[in-house]
């Protein structure tokens, strides 16, 4: 035991350089999930520090605390949310700085910490792959074993970070392309088209739904090209990454068939169920209504509500008021915003496996079977524990921050509602309330925010001291449920 303490204190770098990427690593190997929390908080502290300063704001003033600590969060967690005009507010600075920001948000920190140390050191250590496997996989946050069967195995992490990369530029790259003309079309500026194109696609991709220019999406709203795009790339960032990296994976292969795991079958299938459900439900909740779909036409109609089918799941971009919906369009919002997209994805929520693994488990006991399975698969019980986990945290955190923001604002429960989930979500509609609360329901939102980007799973896992083993059992017994 000396003899492996007195080895270990041998390997300590003598550098004061070499010693703190020595304790980095030790800290960010030992706990990945307490490691994603540092670099997560520490970022928004200096893009809060970025956004105080007199040359970020459009004015060259200095912006109040308030609103440059949410608009860090809200760009670093990539939500869409903000307390000011995100189009005249900042200057040309500051809008760098946003599109920055979102582009490491949404791809996420650990991510492209891992990128960045593949490029520069050409291979992946065990520890980097440890830390990028548990941001593209939220049950390696856990300590102990990993159940077979992952969405991504350990060594694939080094192919599905180059996958990551490449398909982040590229599909900003495409989405831009079919937006650049568009906005020359309107009469945008060769300059503005082509830095807007490019801020738009950004956002899109990320899941952001910034708009770079004052009047939004307005000029747009008839233009069915330019939605699409957004469309397309709000979807190819809310799929997640290990579906990207499966589709990739299977168009190299040309001789043999398609080979898609189960997280990549239950991720397509329920992501296509919800956007159609949402699109069909908003097409009769809003079809009569005058003030949203009903004056525009059917083919617009239906249009529009796959528009907003899509961007309420986690784009946050939007052509209709969202004050002007029903309230039954605005609770599917609220239904469509917490559950969100997939695992490892630019959009939030509590993920559509997770919803997929719930029904799953309701079917099964509904069937009288002991085991969940889907596609001839079996889905262990633990998978099910971190579902239930993620649900019940994700509503708690939903309920308090409600009930604060309904206390501090004395506004409707629909639009206190609608806003807390959106924050905690990630999805960055908002029926106004956001922009005109008081500032303590400011950063309440901005920790909900918070708690809804990082992820319920990592956050227990980070505040959990450690896994312990518990060598006995206590007498069973079953209370009565339901």
């Amino acid at each position: 035991m000396r003899a492996t303490a007195r080895a270990s204190r041998h390997l300590v770098p003598t550098t004061w350089w070499g010693r703190v990427q020595w304790r980095v690593n030790e800290f960010a190997g030992a706990s990945p999930s307490r490691f994603a929390l540092t670099v997560f908080t520490t970022l928004i502290l200096v893009f809060t520090l970025l956004f105080t300063l007199p040359v970020s704001s459009a004015s060259s003033s200095t912006t109040p605390l308030a609103d440059a600590l949410f608009t860090a969060v809200s760009v670093i967690c990539v939500t869409g949310l903000s307390t000011v005009d995100m189009a005249e507010h900042w200057s040309g600075f500051g809008h760098v700085i946003v599109y920055l920001g979102v582009q490491i948000g949404g791809i996420g920190v650990l991510t492209l910490a891992s990128i960045l140390g593949m490029v520069i050191s050409r291979r992946l250590g065990l520890r980097a792959k440890l830390i990028a496997a548990s941001d593209s996989n939220p049950l390696r946050a856990h300590a102990g074993p990993v159940a077979e069967g992952q969405a991504i195995r350990l060594g694939e992490i080094g192919s599905l970070l180059r996958t990551v990369a490449l398909s982040a530029v590229i599909i900003e790259l495409v989405v831009a392309f079919m937006i650049f003309p568009r906005m020359l079309a309107h009469g945008f500026s060769l300059y503005d088209s082509s830095l807007d194109s490019l801020y738009y696609s950004a956002m899109a991709f990320t899941n952001t739904g910034f708009t770079p220019n004052e009047a939004g999406l307005t000029p747009f709203a008839t233009d069915y090209v330019f939605l699409t795009a957004l469309m397309i790339g709000v979807i190819a960032g809310a799929i997640g990454f290990p579906v990207i990296y499966a589709v990739a994976q299977n168009l190299r292969r040309t001789s043999r068939r398609p080979f898609w795991t189960l997280h990549v079958k239950l991720t397509m299938v329920t992501f296509a169920l919800l956007l159609v459900a949402g699109w069909i439900l908003y097409l009769i909740l809003e079809g009569g209504n005058p003030r949203t779909l009903e004056d525009d036409g059917p083919g617009n109609a239906v249009f529009q509500s796959l528009f907003m089918s899509v961007m309420a799941r986690s784009g946050g971009f939007s052509v209709l008021d969202i004050n002007h919906l029903h309230s039954s369009s605005l609770l599917v919002t609220d239904m469509l915003m917490f559950v969100g997209g997939g695992s490892a994805s630019t959009a939030g929520g509590i993920k559509v496996t997770t919803l997929a693994v719930l029904f799953l488990a309701a079917l099964a006991e509904a069937r009288g079977v002991e085991s969940m399975e889907a596609f001839r698969r079996r889905i262990p019980t633990d998978v099910l524990r971190v579902a239930v986990s993620v649900v019940l945290w994700g509503a708690t955190i939903v309920a308090a921050s409600t009930v604060t923001v309904l206390a501090i604002t004395k506004d409707t429960l629909d639009h206190a509602l609608f806003d807390v989930i959106s924050a905690f979500a990630t999805c960055g509609l908002s029926t106004g309330l956001t922009q005109h609360a008081p500032t303590p329901a400011v950063y309440v939102l901005a920790v909900t925010m918070f708690l809804g980007r990082v992820g319920t799973v990592t956050l227990a896992a980070a505040l959990a001291q450690s896994q312990r083993g518990q060598y006995y059992q206590h007498p069973e017994e079953r209370p009565i449920v339901g």
